[in-house]
């Protein structure tokens, strides 16, 4: 798989099912083979088995890039990394190399935000079982990155742009001279399986889908097949009108929910949705809001803080 002189770099999705959804993986097919996110514990072989598939050898990525700490997309690095040979570099942001470094990280983040919600006494039991199965290992990142770096892959350079919101810590990467941007789960438009966007910082999210608007993506990753406002599942991969639609539709929506819940904030019912029945409502959304990632309550949190 050789790439011509000026020809893109190809990059490719590799698909791992893992749990009510599948994780994706991307390959940027440089000099320096580069993997985007590594997915779970269980979903580590398949990442490796999709790099045969396309004629790579998991021994030769150079780079493991993450966009943030969450398990879906930080579980399998350590897995990953080791089948490297510990070669390849990890890269993350310095706000998130906690979810790296210690599972335990992951447990407190559930206990100190949708355990308030969620009454469930053996919660922290479960979270930290779950995270001892879905995450590979700890470790401390070869690159830890704040934003505006330029990773250099062989030739192939990818700037980092720091985009907090759904983690302190998520980033983009932007393969420079084509404009193919990894948005991780920064762009959650209606959100994933849950049905809600999720993110814990409403205000850092709105200003992070301006300035990845600001990008203009010639083609955009999304971490997971998002859904539109209708329900309908967007593709991992968008050309550049549909980036250009869909970022723009996240924003729209980020505006409809930040109005629902500043204008009906925060009162205790018998409501599943409790304390957010009313925004709920409003907004239309019947889903089970306790179902893992939570994202409902995740990010009505956020502007409750706010």
């Amino acid at each position: 798989m050789t790439q011509s002189a000026g020809q893109p770099t190809p990059i490719h999705s590799i698909y791992a099912p893992w749990g009510r959804f599948g994780l994706y993986t991307f390959l940027i097919d440089a000099p320096e083979l580069a993997l985007v996110d590594t997915g779970v514990t269980a979903t580590a072989q398949g990442v490796a088995d999709g790099l045969a598939e396309l004629g790579r050898d998991i021994k030769d990525v150079k780079w493991i890039l993450l966009t943030h700490g969450h398990i879906d997309h930080l579980g399998g690095t350590v897995a990953l990394w080791e089948m490297t040979g510990r070669n390849a570099k990890v890269v993350i942001h310095e706000d998130d190399v906690d979810y790296l470094q210690r599972r335990r990280a992951h447990v407190e983040n559930y206990l100190n935000l949708r355990a308030n919600y969620i009454d469930d006494p053996d919660a922290e039991t479960k979270q930290t079982a779950m995270m001892e199965h879905a995450i590979s290992g700890e470790m401390t990142p070869d690159v830890i990155v704040k934003g505006g770096e330029v990773l250099d892959l062989g030739g192939v350079k990818v700037r980092v742009v720091h985009t907090p919101g759904h983690t302190g810590g998520s980033v983009a990467y932007v393969v420079e001279g084509q404009n193919d941007v990894f948005v991780g789960d920064a762009v959650q438009i209606h959100g994933a399986a849950n049905g809600f966007p999720g993110y814990e910082a409403p205000d850092a999210y709105r200003d992070s889908l301006l300035r990845i608007q600001e990008e203009t993506p010639n083609r955009m990753f999304l971490g997971h097949p998002f859904r539109s406002a209708a329900g309908d599942p967007y593709p991992v991969e968008l050309d550049r009108e549909q980036s250009a639609r869909v970022l723009q539709e996240a924003v729209d929506i980020e505006a409809r929910v930040r109005d629902a819940a500043l204008t009906l904030g925060a009162a205790a019912s018998e409501s599943p949705h409790s304390p957010f029945a009313a925004i709920a409502d409003h907004l239309g959304y019947e889903g089970d809001p306790t179902l893992e990632p939570s994202p409902f309550f995740t990010t009505l949190h956020g502007y409750l803080k706010a």
